[in-house]
């Protein structure tokens, strides 16, 4: 990724409340972008959002993904260079309870923000962040390639899964390579792990569950202490996103497609380990056990392989899960000391950036 790149340029960013969405707002207006946000109000209390004062430095609109009009207002006023579509319903047990909306937020948001893009003169780059669950998952030890068969057992996972389908149907249809001189739209796709980092405080996650857990002096429970999953700092997909939507601009179509943005095979680690790491970096305080409770079907083993990234790109992870993990611990100590939490942020992306 190359900073200067980013100067000046018009991006429009759906899902700019959320935990993925807020940090990278403050990397793009760290690299001087000017960001329009698009999103539903923060999903949590506390927020990112919020602590961190994400909206003091772009442009913050308030909206929902399935309503296509507001969407092509929103696009129409920004007037974009580049489209980062990250709103979503991120939760594999809350899309149990919620399928209608989670289908009609991942599937049709898609539809409508590519939609808007259709409409409004002047993008050039649009990178749609799905998710690494959007693979039928068949509990291989092998990570998978981005030319493996779409699917997803949960509503969530599916809804990824689909949402990656209708990407690469208006890449055909409406964005085709082979016409670029005509529409001069390049179209690709972003599937990250499982991403941790400071600021989150969703439900039925594993490190905010634990912060939760620490901050009423409990014990953690943990549902699945040996399922496997692809675990990475919140900065290093983001940075994926960054490069990804930086070569779709500068160099077309020629990286239009699904890439994988993930860590090392040797962070690909069990939820056990993962908590028990965490505890020892909290210290006192911190403890978990066993949530023997049934609970539905979430996969046991998960991994990527971004060789694709890596060789063509150039994208690589730069923090292992140890560093993540204490910058995790780094700071939400800083949050509860009450510091600046606009300065921590940015100051983690400053370290990460110079890694």
């Amino acid at each position: 990724m190359n900073p200067a790149f980013w100067q000046g340029k018009r991006v429009f960013l759906t899902g700019h409340t959320g935990f993925k969405g807020g940090w990278l707002s403050l990397w793009l207006q760290q690299l001087g972008a000017d960001v329009t946000g698009y999103a539903l109000e923060a999903p949590t209390t506390p927020s990112l959002f919020e602590v961190a004062d994400v909206a003091s430095g772009m442009q913050s609109i308030i909206g929902d993904v399935r309503d296509g009009d507001a969407v092509k207002r929103a696009m129409a006023v920004a007037r974009p260079d580049i489209v980062i579509h990250m709103a979503a319903q991120p939760l594999v047990r809350y899309s149990y309870v919620n399928p209608v909306e989670t289908y009609s937020t991942n599937v049709m948001g898609v539809v409508n923000v590519l939609e808007a893009v259709r409409a409004t003169p002047g993008v050039r780059a649009v990178v749609n962040v799905t998710s690494d669950k959007c693979y039928e998952n068949r509990e291989w030890p092998w990570g998978y390639r981005e030319n493996e068969a779409m699917g997803g057992y949960d509503p969530y996972s599916n809804s990824k899964g689909c949402a990656e389908l209708v990407t690469a149907g208006y890449r055909s249809s409406f964005f085709n390579a082979e016409k670029y001189a005509e529409h001069g739209i390049a179209l690709g796709s972003g599937r990250a792990g499982n991403v941790i980092g400071g600021g989150d405080w969703a439900m039925d996650r594993l490190i905010p569950d634990m912060l939760r857990a620490i901050g009423a002096g409990e014990s953690v429970m943990i549902r699945n202490p040996h399922a496997i999953r692809p675990w990475q700092h919140v900065l290093e997909p983001l940075s994926g996103y960054l490069t990804l939507a930086e070569k779709l601009h500068t160099e077309g179509t020629v990286h239009a497609e699904g890439w994988n943005f993930g860590p090392h095979d040797t962070d690909a680690k069990p939820v056990e380990w993962i908590i028990e790491r965490m505890t020892q970096e909290w210290g006192a305080g911190a403890s978990w056990s066993l949530d023997g409770q049934d609970h539905p079907h979430e996969a046991t083993y998960l991994k990527l392989d971004c060789s694709k990234a890596r060789g063509q790109l150039g994208w690589h992870p730069r923090w292992d899960i140890g560093q993540t993990i204490a910058k995790i611990v780094e700071w939400h100590k800083a949050c509860d000391e009450g510091a600046d939490m606009r300065a921590m942020t940015l100051a983690q992306i400053t370290t990460y950036q110079n890694t």
